[in-house]
This record gives C-alpha cells, sequence and structure tokens, in this order.
C-alpha cells in the first residue's frame, strides 16, 4: 500500500502554496488588485478564527478536477482519489495543524468536522466525512459530525447563518473545521457561525483547494511565479509570521 509521502508527491508538481502579501486577500488569500480583501469576501460575514488553504486550485486543472470529480466516481478511481487527497490532508493537518490552532487563538483543536454538503440528499453519503474521519490518522479520533446542512431554501455560495443546523451543543471546544473547496467561502463562514452559535470556541479551518480563476487580470503571472515543486515544510500561515 502506497504511503503518505508516495500519494502526495503525485501532486508535488502542480500544488500551489499561497503566501500572504500586497494584492492578496487577507481572509481567504485570493488574489486581488491590490485591495486588502477580495469581492467576495467585503459581501460576506467573517466568523471564521483562521483559514488555511493548502492550495490554490486553478480552474479546470489538476486539483480542480480531483476535487470535483472524487464525490462523483464510483469503484477504484473512487477510492484512489480519497486516498490521495486523505494523504494531501494528513501531511498538511500533520505540519500545519498548530499553525492554524495559533492563528484562531486556540491551543489545539479537540473537535474537527466537516463542512456539510448544501445538498442533504448528498450530505449523509459525502465522501469527505469518512476521508477526514476514516482516512486521515491525525483527525481520525477527533472527528465529530458536528452539521447537517438545513432544509431551508437559500441562495447558493452566500452566506447565511441559517445555511446548516448544529447536531448539538457545546461547550467551549476548539473546533476545526475542513473543507474540500473555498470558493466564496459562503458555506465555511455559514458552518463557523453555525458552530458557534451551538457554543463552539474558536473554529479554525483548512480546505485542499482555494478556487481561483487563472485568466483573470495578472492571475497566470501571479500564479505561474509561486515556487515548485510544492513545500510541505511551510504554510500560509507560517508564511505570515516571516
Amino acid at each position: 500500500m502506497p504511503t503518505v509521502r508516495e500519494l502526495t508527491a503525485l501532486y508535488e508538481n502542480f500544488l500551489l502554496g499561497p503566501r500572504p502579501g500586497e494584492g492578496v486577500c487577507v481572509t481567504c488569500f485570493n488574489l486581488t488588485d491590490g485591495y486588502r480583501r477580495c469581492y467576495a469576501c467585503t459581501r460576506s460575514e467573517a466568523w471564521l478564527d483562521a483559514f488555511a488553504p493548502v492550495s490554490y486550485s486553478p480552474a479546470h486543472e489538476q486539483l480542480h478536477h480531483v476535487l470535483a470529480c472524487y464525490k462523483r466516481v464510483t469503484g477504484e478511481r473512487a477510492r484512489r482519489s480519497a486516498a490521495e487527497l486523505a494523504a494531501i490532508l494528513w501531511r498538511y493537518v500533520s505540519a500545519h495543524e498548530q499553525c492554524v490552532a495559533q492563528a484562531a487563538g486556540a491551543e489545539f483543536f479537540p473537535l474537527v468536522t466537516t463542512v456539510p454538503s448544501a445538498d442533504p440528499a448528498r450530505d449523509d453519503s459525502h465522501p469527505l466525512r469518512r476521508i477526514v474521519g476514516e482516512l486521515v490518522g491525525v483527525t481520525r479520533e477527533r472527528h465529530r459530525r458536528l452539521l447537517r446542512p438545513s432544509a431551508m431554501a437559500l441562495e447558493p455560495r452566500a452566506f447565511s447563518p441559517r445555511r446548516f443546523e448544529a447536531l448539538g451543543r457545546l461547550s467551549g471546544e476548539a473546533v476545526l473545521l475542513i473543507d474540500d473547496t473555498w470558493t466564496t467561502g459562503a458555506n465555511a463562514q455559514s458552518a463557523a457561525a453555525t458552530l458557534k452559535a451551538a457554543g463552539a470556541g474558536p473554529v479554525g479551518a483548512v480546505v485542499i483547494g482555494r478556487h481561483i480563476n487563472r485568466q483573470w487580470r495578472e492571475n497566470d503571472r501571479r500564479l505561474s511565479a509561486i515556487p515548485q515543486p510544492f513545500d510541505w515544510a511551510r504554510c500560509v500561515l507560517c508564511a505570515r509570521r516571516r
């Protein structure tokens, strides 16, 4: 059976580690025209205490394809995709969970949960929950299903504190929230709002891919300037402290 390092090595030549700085949104690390926050983040509410994307995920490129397909394919392709994404999360969280906790103002995360699917019909069988709750060794024992999608009809990709429902009360525990993709951030911020309303302490989030359009403005040039291969020892929050 391949090791975590062997599985993640397949991705090292196309993962693109976000970095903070001028022209980078301070909330989600989207590339901007010099603004402090991107358009989507100015229209949303910020409930997350810390956020760390593993990689940019340019539309229609390798990572975007894997993240779009792993929850739709079946059989051996599904197992392989889940194993590869689990390896990415395992290696990244092992190295950088403490960076996220520190940025969120928490000592550690006693609870780990996933952002539910926006579609109630798909949520019960969503493979991300299995990845985080069964395959990733560093999150397996702390994983709890804390949220479910609400039955309310809401505008997609828009923040709403009513998008999700808590499955129980919390008592101030810090929560690590995991999702596969961040596009506008509405789902993750909505999930964080619901967790805090249920009694959670600091909430930090890790997502595998921060969706981005390579063709927008100077994005192609800026993405092409990101050093490769991917550096597992450095995350966007590490870079912010340097």
